[in-house]
């Protein structure tokens, strides 16, 4: 089961130093999207800690009651890192002059010259916050006036017919390429041959795209219920996320197919922080029993199969979906690719236009 709370956060302060290109949204991610910055569990009431996300740094600070921001890391001052400051509870103390700022980016005291014009400013970009299934969503606006719709979690992590679990891993590789690997699912019988659950399955498939209202599914056409078969792909609220099932033996207990809600976030352009919620439908008893099982059994499983993806992309060369021969089962590649090449050409011109 899932609870999402929102925390609205000013983000009209802060300007990037130049218009971003085409090739920096390519690298680094698209704006104006919703991004998992890190699970719930890393940030403690009080605690503060400091993230790189889409090639910029940021701050995540969790004040005294709970609650969450994601500040610009610079404070308006002189641009010092926020995050080797001091937690104040409900706000954040630079340690180079004192400055305080608020959740809100609002500077609300100057210690060396008070009654200051800083004092009362929204002079630090604060994002839109929201949290749920786990970890802290943040969205990063394309341009001063954007507006984030309402995160809409995923249907397996907002349902109450599903439990689930957060794995959290930061690899060495462009966030495309995860994207790349999981519509990929012909890879899962040679890559996963030997694992616990993708062994089932022909190593010939041909496949198909199917569109949705919210996406496409990448699907194999002559096999199902044997192996990584199919991967849907979804854009929903700004919020943009690859859903898989794998098919379980009785041996994995209660509960259908093994399923997989997978995220990337840029971190900077050659590393990301990769987001998978481990699911299965399962409530009640049977909810205690697989998690029991999971922790016990199939977690270390699960985790070697993570490490073959990881060990394949770190190794890939940076330029290494340039000049490929690609064939039939590369259609979900493709496709991909042309999507997010078209929305950041797209949006490299509205944040032109409006710099």
């Amino acid at each position: 089961m899932s609870t999402l709370t929102t925390a609205p956060r000013v983000n009209s302060a802060g300007k990037n130093s130049g218009p971003l290109t085409v090739e920096e949204l390519q690298a680094t991610g698209l704006r104006d999207h919703w991004y998992p910055v890190l699970p719930s569990r890393l940030v403690k009431p009080g605690e503060m800690q400091k993230v790189t996300r889409l090639g910029k740094d940021w701050l995540v600070f969790r004040d005294a009651g709970g609650r969450v921001s994601v500040l610009a890391d610079r404070c308006p001052h002189r641009n010092a890192p926020l995050s080797i400051g001091q937690h104040l509870g409900d706000r954040v103390r630079c340690q180079y002059h004192g400055v305080e700022v608020d959740p809100t980016g609002t500077v609300v005291k100057v210690p060396g010259m008070p009654g200051c014009a800083l004092e009362g400013k929204q002079a630090t970009l604060s994002l839109e916050v929201a949290e749920g299934a786990g970890a802290i969503f943040a969205w990063f606006p394309a341009t001063p006036d954007s507006k984030a719709p309402e995160l809409k979690l995923p249907d397996r992590l907002a349902s109450d017919e599903h439990t689930h679990f957060l794995n959290y891993v930061e690899w060495k590789a462009p966030w495309r390429y995860y994207l790349d690997n999981v519509l990929d699912p012909m890879h899962g019988a040679f890559l996963h041959a030997d694992s616990h659950s993708m062994y089932r399955g022909d190593t010939t498939a041909r496949f198909r795209i199917r569109e949705t209202d919210r996406g496409f599914f990448f699907e194999k056409t002559d096999q199902r219920g044997q192996n990584f078969d199919w991967v849907e792909y979804v854009e929903q609220n700004g919020l943009s996320y690859v859903d898989l099932e794998i098919p379980y033996g009785p041996d994995a207990g209660p509960g259908g197919p093994f399923g997989i809600v997978g995220i990337p976030t840029p971190i900077t352009e050659n590393v990301t922080a990769v987001f998978h919620w481990r699911t299965r439908e399962v409530t009640g008893w049977e909810a205690e029993v697989w998690r029991f099982l999971y922790k016990t059994t199939l977690e270390e499983k699960h985790w070697e199969v993570l490490e073959q993806d990881r060990m394949m992309l770190e190794n890939f060369a940076v330029d290494a979906d340039q000049g490929e021969h690609l064939y039939q089962h590369d259609l979900g590649v493709a496709r991909i690719r042309r999507m997010f090449q078209a929305a950041a050409r797209e949006q490299a011109k509205r944040i032109a236009g409006e710099a």
